[in-house]
């Protein structure tokens, strides 16, 4: 009985990740092709890290975010054939490279390590109130995707005059909104 057991749920795994490395819609599965590779024994995904170091996953994650720009804004969705609200954005991307993270943006603050935007990263996640800064409890994500010079850059699914994903600047309006930011990677 436990042998049975134990051969339906690899079924069932196996089942389930063939489905998951298939539901992407044809122009990431290119990307993620590269990105990700089966495990022999059950054909579950994990991220192929053979030739990957911290620096290089945050780039990963960035070239995998960026194949999604211009996917329109849905709320309560995490699906790149109808849409993502924020964090099934960021959930989406961090999930599909092997990141365990939360679907929910209010969930976000409790995960990977705090740090202060001196030394935040590529990659990191920024944690935002919703669109009433005086309202401080959290209800937007982003994905930082540049930072140099002229500052921060986020990659995010916003309901903004955007609606949908979109690279925007870290300027006084988010920075009113600013909450905290988590390192994941």
């Amino acid at each position: 009985m436990k042998k049975l057991f134990v051969i339906f749920i690899l079924t069932a795994l196996s089942t389930f990740s063939v489905t998951a490395q298939t539901s992407l819609p044809l122009q990431y599965f290119e990307l993620a092709k590269k990105l990700i590779t089966p495990t022999p024994k059950n054909d579950l995904v994990k991220v192929n890290t053979s030739s990957v170091n911290a620096p290089a996953s945050s780039s990963t994650l960035i070239d995998f975010a960026k194949t999604m720009l211009g996917i329109p804004y849905r709320y309560a969705t995490s699906n790149p054939k109808v849409g993502f609200d924020c964090s099934g954005f960021v959930s989406y991307v961090f999930n599909n490279l092997g990141f365990k993270v939360p679907r929910s943006s209010r969930e976000f603050p409790s995960v990977g390590k705090e740090t202060n935007l001196e030394n935040a990263k590529v990659g990191d996640v920024l944690i935002f109130t919703g669109t009433n800064p005086r309202v401080r409890k959290v209800g937007h994500v982003a994905i930082i995707y540049s930072i140099d010079a002229d500052g921060i850059k986020f990659i995010h699914s916003t309901s903004g005059k955007e609606h949908g994903v979109t690279i925007t600047p870290f300027n006084d309006y988010y920075k009113s909104r600013f909450m905290k930011v988590v390192s994941i990677i």
